[in-house]
């Protein structure tokens, strides 16, 4: 579904970026992307969905690439970054039908979807409202729901939990478990480590710009460790030294 082969991308007048990344997230995968601030998570997504050029490397999603097809490639994923930056002299209502508008959903499709996942954010009563008397967390599920409302196979994700109640996180996880069961895949990235170990088949770690583990959770997180403790051990090596 995602393919990221020999990715390398890097700051003009800077050695940051990413160097030579390699992955495969295939239909069902929910694939946790770990490292520090700054170890090249979100540079590496912002390149898959095409807000970032990159010097070397392909990505395909469904075997297209997202240099020389970029806009069927958009038509197939959904993408939220770490802040995202929505039209706040808008209505939650007006945000959602104008995504819709933008991906051709009808109206009575959108309209059962908005209100599936509106209703279980539990934000129905404020879509009239304009997003700039939204909250952090309201704002992150509305961008959500826009996500959702054009049904996509892939979603990219830049540390979605983030401003989430703890009850809106768990309809969260729900959700990303039912877009896989019906052949979907995730790709996100995240520092909620013992979240991403419960609800990851797979997992990617990454260390100034270079990949430095990935695979299957269990084979990554051995027997009678976490996460946590692979991470500490694989990522955290020069500070421990």
């Amino acid at each position: 579904m995602l393919k990221i082969n020999h990715l390398t991308k890097h700051y003009r007048g800077s050695n940051k970026g990413v160097t030579d990344i390699s992955l495969a997230i295939e239909p069902g995968d929910i694939y946790a992307f770990i490292g520090h601030n700054g170890a090249g998570k979100t540079t590496t997504l912002k390149c898959v969905v095409g807000i970032h050029g990159f010097e070397e490397g392909e990505i395909l999603i469904n075997g297209t690439s997202v240099k020389d097809n970029p806009m069927l490639c958009k038509r197939q994923f959904a993408y939220i970054p770490d802040n995202p930056d929505l039209y706040e002299y808008l209505t939650g209502i007006q945000y959602l039908n104008f995504i819709a508008d933008i991906f051709e959903v009808p109206a009575e499709v959108r309209q059962s979807r908005i209100e599936k996942y509106a209703d279980a954010f539990e934000i129905t009563a404020s879509l009239g409202d304009l997003i700039s008397s939204y909250s952090h967390g309201m704002k992150q599920k509305l961008a959500l729901i826009s996500a959702m409302v054009h049904e996509p196979k892939l979603l990219i994700l830049d540390e979605p939990f983030v401003g989430l109640d703890p009850k809106a996180a768990v309809i969260l996880k729900d959700m990303m478990r039912e877009l896989c069961t019906n052949s979907g895949a995730i790709f996100f990235s995240t520092h909620v480590l013992d979240v991403a170990e419960k609800l990851c088949n797979k997992v990617a770690i990454i260390k100034d710009g270079v990949l430095i583990a990935s695979g299957n959770m269990d084979e990554i997180v051995k027997q009678g460790e976490s996460l946590e403790s692979i991470f500490m051990e694989v990522a955290c090596d020069d500070e421990a030294n």
